[in-house]
């Protein structure tokens, strides 16, 4: 057992020493991250701000000035001219100059006047389905805070009071009262540069040993091929919670996002999930021949995992087969805990189907790669 560990940390040491002789090597694990998580956090949203909007106002009246000052005024959009005639809405839409566009015709005020519905043309630039719909949510809802105060105010002035019973909706959001998007994605951007940073440069570490050819002057080394998968496994599993560590405090005090659970276990979760991308790693390495061809079988494994696990899309909107596919993705479970550990300060209590299931990957996968390398060098 003594010599088992005293070779292991033999192999572990020399992979520290080319790490360390490597300077693009050691800024790729430890300032890459930081640097992915700040664009992710700033790119990566789905917060609806300052829609360009453009009107055209062929009313020209006290009402539709009104209107106009709201859409001005309002933190969703911003109001970057008039044009006089509504054939030229098209153009500033095509343009991309707009991508929402109002057209108030000339009889709005006189039917706001005697009473009778006033329409409003709402036109959007679908190209972004997303931005689309949420933009013409807020302009609706926009429209209708609209006509419900103009019609309290003529009410007011004849001198009627609004009456009759009424429902009102109350919500309280939980969990992101802000509803920042930043708080929801920012977990996930936890766990993929976790998943990437440790998959690709334990593949890339292997296969660049048997591109340099000393791979095989380890194998006629005492050293076993266990002990040298672990060996060089073990500083990147190290260099991955580093990653981590630095990426909880960027999260917690740059971005301001909640960390509400147990940090103990959300490292400890991190671990288990290391030894997952360790295990993708070492399978990465047993199917490439030179460091294109890993870096190409990562990019192979990264995506489909990107897109299943929730990351950017509600599994819940994908078509059938493609939920039961998503069960698949180790990914998946990591990301459901670290947005119920971050936002919800959820343990094992409600967490432990995603941890069970997590860890057996793990094991799984990570023994998959062992053999999967132990064949390899046989």
């Amino acid at each position: 057992m003594g010599d088992r560990l005293i070779r292991l940390r033999s192999v572990a040491q020399k992979e520290l020493r080319q790490m360390r002789r490597n300077p693009v090597l050691i800024r790729t694990l430890l300032l890459a991250p930081l640097i992915q998580l700040i664009m992710f956090g700033y790119a990566a949203t789905t917060d609806v701000r300052n829609v360009p909007v453009v009107i055209c106002d062929q009313s020209r009246s006290p009402q539709s000035r009104a209107l106009a000052d709201k859409v001005r005024v309002s933190p969703c959009f911003i109001l970057t001219g008039h044009v006089q005639d509504p054939r030229d809405l098209k153009l500033e839409l095509d343009a991309g100059r707009a991508q929402l566009a109002l057209h108030i015709p000339l009889e709005f005020a006189k039917d706001l006047r005697r009473g009778r519905p006033a329409s409003v043309a709402v036109y959007v630039d679908g190209s972004d389905s997303v931005t689309a719909s949420v933009a013409m949510s807020y302009m609706a809802g926009l429209l209708g805070h609209y006509g419900a105060a103009l019609k309290l105010e003529q009410l007011k002035r004849a001198g009627l009071r609004p009456g009759g019973p009424r429902v009102e909706a109350v919500p309280r959001v939980w969990y992101n009262p802000e509803l920042r998007s930043m708080n929801f994605m920012i977990p996930g951007v936890f766990g993929l540069i976790i998943f990437v940073i440790t998959m690709v440069w334990t593949g890339q570490s292997i296969v660049r040993e048997r591109e340099l050819g000393t791979l095989e002057q380890l194998l006629v080394t005492p050293v076993r091929p266990l002990e040298l998968m672990l060996g060089k496994s073990l500083p990147y599993a190290v260099a991955g919670l580093v990653d981590a560590g630095l990426i909880v405090l960027l999260a917690r005090f740059w971005f301001g996002v909640p960390l509400r659970g147990s940090v103990a276990l959300l490292f400890a979760l991190a671990a288990v999930f290391i030894l997952t991308t360790l295990g993708l790693g070492l399978l990465v390495s047993t199917v490439s021949q030179t460091q294109q061809q890993a870096l190409l079988a990562t990019f192979f494994l990264v995506m489909p995992s990107v897109l299943l696990s929730g990351f950017f899309f509600p599994i819940e909107n994908m078509p059938w087969i493609i939920q039961q596919a998503s069960y698949l993705i180790p990914f998946r479970y990591f990301l459901e805990i670290t947005r119920g550990i971050f936002l919800k300060g959820l343990g094992l209590r409600v967490l432990w189907p995603q941890v069970v299931t997590l860890t057996a990957f793990g094991i799984a996968l990570f023994a998959a790669g062992a053999l999967a390398f132990k064949r390899r060098l046989q």
